[in-house]
């Protein structure tokens, strides 16, 4: 047997005895434990509570066995919860007697909030499906009361609430009246039926909303629908987000769920509260015995202290925590306002102006969704290689006055709203536009730090939350972690939209990994911040492939970094992206941006992301590839020629199909913008609107496509560029045509120094597009640099690079209004 593999096998011996093996104090938890027992590993207790009831004693007893800490060991298995595990400060270790709650070595303990249900039986037709296709069930009672629940799952998977619409396709409203509180929407109104219940869900902007329906009036093809309250005055009073409606792309999209009419597809379910039945169509593969959960408890563990007697030195290692509930939706409504911050109250004012910012023109006050984990007041405290699946909403919450936490190593997987949320966010009784700066410090969520966590399938409930959502936090770290799978943003630091000094400063956000976001909502980005956030950093993350959202209210609102409203001091430095797609909304002051681009070093690619010994984690990684991807904006040109050209619209129209940093030149009665965008046709397409009797030109696809960083000793691009643009024709002859290509196709490999030339002149990028016999081609250098100056160096010493342009010369010949010796001509740039 190999040496080095006899020594890593006993170093991993005694890692394990020493951990298990130490002076810490040992309480033993088990499934089959009783709370009579003694609590040892041969009489265990059941129930977590039990086990912190015996620890709290011992350490109010002062007892000597446990100067090592207190370990409460769980056993294998599911854990079902009657009530949440209550931690308080009587629970507290200290800094050298931790109390850790883990798993015994090999096993995966679950706390779970659910109740597994069986006896499944076949069901009569139901919409007009066979008799035996749909399953039913009847639902516990609890104290007589039949359980009340909004999610559901089959062997671990979640099922979809019956809905109007197939697979992920929804419908657009027609219109929406705030006046009367109502919206119109289509139906088919031989098979619509409305059923008390019924719900509809709306995607507006960058939220959603679920509005409980209190009333359907059916009008041939389309319906006028009314809504409960208070979520129906909630929805119609307050101005942001609101219903879309947009000739252009399209009014908001709905669907309805919540009935059974609507159960018609694998995967639904419909739950009958009054006749305390589930109904189920099952998947492919899916039997009578098919394990079947549904959430009873909406929060599965309570660490809880108060600003004087905080708790602290506490943690948990290596458990599970699963099926949680949310029940507020189905109560009074769900309004958000931003990332799952339901609205209590919200309502425009006539007289714009707050206390904070004169030209406010709404107020909000908000609410916080429940989470399977919550911790108020607590310090020290400690969450590693933990895993939150199958949760109703948040998963983990650090909410208020919490310092030097550590979450690391965990995964966060399947979860109807954010992975983590922490820091306040304005509580109930404070107007959410001001700065929240409480004269008690000790209320402020600081130096907390969140690394090495795979937060994966989240936001899958409330499209409108986010991976790892941060509101008024101090000193935080939220380091390589990876974030995939979103409907929203990956991660969002700051709240109040202020540039007022307020509690937050000395936030980093480092290296993290987050790629396939955007799925349902737009208006988004892999880093999102808000306010103003002295001393912050978001360096070296790397950000990559959003999901293109079919239903999106702006295609091109969606962004790799975006730094929104009252932003300020912030240093954005070093993030690899794959295009400058970037927003900087209403920023504040003190704001950095270096060197964000595809060109960073690779290092920083390399170590973004989760690091050992968490790096097993990433077989949980859910990227949904049938989703498709939005196109990476590239380089492109469009070319009009004409005359009378409105200039201020040609820009317009760019900004509207979002072209990255769109530069418009001209030379004579041929106008070209050049920048980076996708779906150059649908631009092409607004410009023939706009000017009918132009002629429009597209370049794109580069036919040779130099870059610095791929061809040159010194590969370091600079931050910013600026373009010079050229335009010649080929001449008319096929063959030369051809052999011009064949040139610019070999000539890295054949003609290198070509490569040198453009290396010794600080090129940073030269392409050349062809359309038709038309060439266009960009010279990108550094920014403010002279190109007279520049261009002179690629001959230098370069015999090989004078001989190429003789060479080129029989292919070339200037554009229609040339003059007779004139090849390329230079096209100015129009500020």
């Amino acid at each position: 047997m190999n040496v080095n593999f006899l020594q890593r096998l006993v170093v991993l011996f005694i890692v394990i005895i020493t951990a298990y093996t130490s002076n810490a104090a040992e309480i033993w938890v088990s499934p089959e434990g009783n709370d009579l027992n003694a609590g040892t590993k041969n009489e265990p207790f059941a129930t977590v509570n039990r086990a912190l009831r015996k620890a709290r004693e011992m350490r109010r007893l002062s007892q000597s066995d446990i100067e090592g800490g207190i370990k409460i060991i769980l056993k294998d298995g599911t854990y079902y919860l009657p009530e949440p595990v209550f931690i308080r400060p009587e629970d507290s270790g200290s800094e050298i007697s931790t109390t850790s709650i883990e798993s015994e070595p090999f096993a995966k303990p679950v706390l779970s909030g659910g109740i597994e249900i069986a006896g499944w039986k076949p069901s009569k037709s139901i919409n007009g499906l066979k008799p035996g296709i749909i399953w039913e069930i009847d639902v516990p009672k609890k104290a007589g009361s039949v359980l009340n629940f909004r999610q559901f799952w089959v062997n671990g998977k979640k099922a979809i609430r019956a809905k109007n619409t197939r697979g992920s396709e929804m419908q657009r409203i027609l219109s929406w009246d705030k006046n009367t509180e109502s919206c119109w929407i289509p139906i088919d109104s031989e098979e619509f039926n409305f059923e008390p219940g019924m719900e509809l869900f709306i995607q507006q902007w960058w939220a959603i909303a679920n509005l409980r329906i209190k009333e359907v009036e059916v009008h041939q093809d389309s319906a006028k629908v009314s809504f409960e309250n208070p979520e129906s005055r909630i929805q119609n009073e307050h101005p942001w987000p609101a219903p879309w409606i947009s000739e252009k792309t399209g009014n908001s999209p709905f669907f309805l769920n919540n009935a059974l009419s609507f159960l018609d597809e694998p995967g639904e379910w419909y739950f009958d509260n009054s006749k305390s039945k589930i109904y189920y169509y099952p998947r492919a593969g899916e039997d009578l015995k098919s394990k079947a959960v549904i959430p009873f408890l909406e929060n599965l563990v309570s660490i809880t202290g108060t600003v004087d007697n905080p708790v602290h030195h506490i943690g948990f290692k290596n458990i599970s925590f699963e099926y949680s509930n949310w029940l507020r939706p189905s109560l009074k409504g769900h309004v958000p306002l931003q990332a799952g911050m339901y609205l209590l109250d919200a309502y425009k004012l006539q007289t714009p102006g707050t206390p904070d910012k004169a030209g406010l023109e709404n107020q909000a006050w908000i609410g916080r969704p429940r989470a399977a984990v919550e911790v108020n007041y607590a310090n020290n405290t400690v969450f590693e290689a933990c895993s939150f699946q199958h949760l109703s909403s948040t998963g983990l919450d650090y909410h208020k006055g919490t310092k030097n936490n550590t979450i690391k190593g965990n995964l966060f997987k399947d979860i109807g709203g954010s992975g983590i949320n922490i820091g306040v966010f304005s509580d109930e009784a404070f107007e959410t536009h001001l700065p929240y700066n409480p004269k008690d410090t000790r209320e402020i969520s600081s130096g907390n730090k969140i690394t090495d966590n795979l937060i994966t399938d989240v936001t899958n409930e409330d499209w409108g939350t986010v991976g790892i959502s941060a509101g008024y936090v101090k000193d935080i770290l939220i380091a390589h972690n990876e974030i995939s799978d979103v409907s929203y943003s990956g991660i969002s630091l700051g709240w109040g939209w202020t540039q007022s000094e307020n509690a937050m400063r000395g936030n980093r956000v480092l290296a993290n990994k987050i790629h396939h976001y955007g799925k349902h909502l737009y208006d988004v980005a892999g880093v999102y911040t808000l306010s103003a956030q002295p001393e912050t950093s978001i360096e070296e993350n790397v950000i990559y492939d959003i999901y293109k959202n079919p239903y999106a209210h702006d295609p091109y609102h969606w962004f790799y970094l975006y730094t929104d409203e009252g932003s300020s001091h912030i240093t954005v430095k070093d993030n690899w992206v794959p295009a400058q797609k970037f927003l900087q909304n209403a920023n504040g002051p003190g704001n950095i941006w270096e060197n964000n681009n595809a060109f960073v070093n690779d290092i920083i690619k390399q170590k973004a992301g989760i690091r050992a010994p968490y790096k097993n984690l990433l077989k949980e990684v859910v990227i949904d590839e049938q989703w498709p991807l939005k196109e990476i904006p590239q380089f492109a040109a469009v070319e009009i020629i004409g005359t009378s050209l409105d200039i201020s619209k040609i820009k317009e129209a760019a900004q509207s199909r979002g072209f990255i940093d769109p530069k418009v030149y001209k030379w004579k009665n041929h106008v070209v913008i050049h920048g980076k965008l996708n779906y150059i046709e649908k631009f092409k397409n607004d410009l023939s609107d706009l000017f009918p009797k132009a002629e429009l030109k597209t370049y794109q696809h580069p036919i040779y496509d130099y870059k610095k960083n791929e061809r040159c000793s010194d590969t370091k691009m600079a931050s910013e560029w600026d373009h010079i643009l050229l335009t010649a024709n080929l001449v008319e002859d096929a063959q030369l045509q051809k052999e011009y290509i064949d040139y610019h196709t070999s000539q890295f490999e054949e003609w290198p120094e070509v490569a040198e030339g453009f290396c010794n002149g600080d090129f940073q990028q030269l392409q050349i597009f062809k359309n038709g016999n038309q060439l266009m081609l960009t010279i990108s250098i550094p920014k403010d640099a002279a190109f007279e100056k520049l261009n002179p160096l690629t001959l230098k010493n370069n015999s090989r690079m004078e001989a190429w342009n003789s060479i080129m010369s029989k292919y070339q010949t200037g554009i229609k209004g040339t003059k007779k010796s004139e090849v390329w001509v230079f096209l100015d740039p129009i500020e």
